[in-house]
């Protein structure tokens, strides 16, 4: 019939309220063409009258015409008619009662398209939500995302019921993969869906998605806070590990991610804690640069182990100890030692060097060497070798290895 048209997908959105902070990133689709319906003589006689009434005003009239035209239609694809023309004066009243029926009418039919029946299932899920039947809304979505498994934002959607529900583990696993799908079909995912997912994976103390969706989110949105955020929710994550901790703080500061007087005097306490005088006044030095710390307020055994005279000591023997590491009778121990002072003092070439020659030496952890191996290279402007240095770490390590390749990518070559 000539009158009918798939629902439009524009009011159906109408009728739903997102769940996630952020709107879906594609509109729903455009109206399909008239479809072929084989209606019964009762049945096309039904739909025309009420047809006849949608131009006009008098509701009494149209409430018996949709009356009459229920009880005529027999056939799933009458049942679908009359419920979308219900639904078009619904519109046309203002009448959300009316309309609500229509849907319901118009999912039960089942002779709605995949596309359409995603639209008309998130207008059920706004009432179900608004009447907080959180069990309802839980299942609408499933359905939803069941059938359009290309739908991020519906993904998103049922996320965030999810967290509203109790269950953060199961929020973030579904952030998790509605960020993945946008990145699939070639587009980032808004930058609250990384957030969302983070913090729930970090509430549920779920390492590899927290980890996974901190990666991303660094990817796509590489400021300064969203690298805080997460190298500090993998370092929590992760089991306590004090040569992690340091590494973890070299990105941040890589990254610009160190934030106020407390991150770098923690990083300076933990450099002079490891024996890396340079390195701690070299994080120092930053603070002051970016106006974030006054130097009269470092705690005063930092300030007596970072003095001119102990940095410019230490600097002083770094010539003996790259001699002494890189000689035939040097240990791997001695040369990553060297390649961490070295590193401190930013003569990241050099570090490079040693920690290579720790690696063919041997007696150090090769993930940990290959990972301060690639963070030197790195900061030294070598992306190439530093790529290949990072692709070797395995283990627990593999994942700061992926954090500091996101920051490479982002590097000219």
């Amino acid at each position: 019939m000539k009158f009918l048209k798939a629902a439009s997908a524009a009011a159906l959105a109408l009728c739903a309220t997102g769940l996630a902070a952020q709107p879906p990133q594609t509109a729903f689709p455009q109206p399909a063409p008239p479809r072929a319906l084989q209606l019964s003589g009762p049945e096309r006689s039904a739909l025309s009258a009420l047809q006849a009434t949608m131009s006009g005003t008098d509701r009494v009239a149209q409430d018996a015409a949709i009356a009459r035209a229920r009880a005529a239609a027999q056939s799933p694809q009458a049942r679908y008619a009359v419920a979308y023309l219900q639904f078009q004066i619904a519109g046309g009243r203002g009448d959300q009662a009316l309309r609500g029926q229509a849907i319901d009418a118009m999912v039960d039919s089942g002779q709605a398209t995949p596309e359409e029946m995603g639209a008309l299932l998130a207008a059920q899920a706004s009432r179900t939500l608004a009447a907080r039947d959180m069990r309802a809304t839980d299942r609408l979505l499933t359905r939803i995302t069941e059938i359009q498994p290309n739908n991020a934002a519906a993904l998103a959607d049922h996320a965030e019921l999810k967290a509203q529900m109790g269950e953060p583990g199961n929020a973030a696993i579904l952030f998790a993969r509605a960020v993945a799908l946008a990145q699939a079909q070639g587009r980032p995912a808004p930058e609250s869906w990384y957030h969302r997912g983070l913090a729930l994976a970090f509430d549920a103390r779920m390492a590899p998605s927290g980890i996974a969706i901190g990666r991303a989110l660094v990817t796509a949105y590489p400021t300064p806070v969203n690298w805080r955020d997460a190298l500090l929710a993998y370092r929590d994550l992760s089991p306590p590990d004090p040569a992690l901790d340091i590494d973890v703080r070299r990105l941040l500061r890589a990254s610009q991610g160190l934030s106020g007087e407390r991150d770098y005097t923690e990083y300076a306490e933990m450099a002079v804690a490891a024996g890396l005088i340079g390195e701690a006044k070299a994080a120092l030095d930053d603070g002051v640069a970016r106006g974030m710390v006054e130097m009269t307020r470092v705690p005063p055994p930092v300030a007596a182990a970072i003095a001119a005279r102990a940095v410019t000591a230490e600097r002083g023997r770094l010539a003996g100890l790259r001699t002494g590491a890189m000689a035939v009778a040097g240990t791997g121990t001695q040369a990553r030692t060297a390649a961490d002072l070295h590193f401190g003092h930013g003569q990241y070439a050099e570090a490079a060097e040693l920690y290579r020659a720790a690696l063919q030496k041997g007696g150090e952890d090769p993930n940990l060497v290959n990972s301060r191996l690639g963070a030197a290279l790195a900061l030294a402007g070598r992306r190439p070798e530093a790529e290949i240095a990072l692709r070797a770490v395995t283990g627990p390590r593999a994942d700061l290895a992926g954090f500091w390749l996101a920051w490479l990518a982002r590097r000219p070559v």
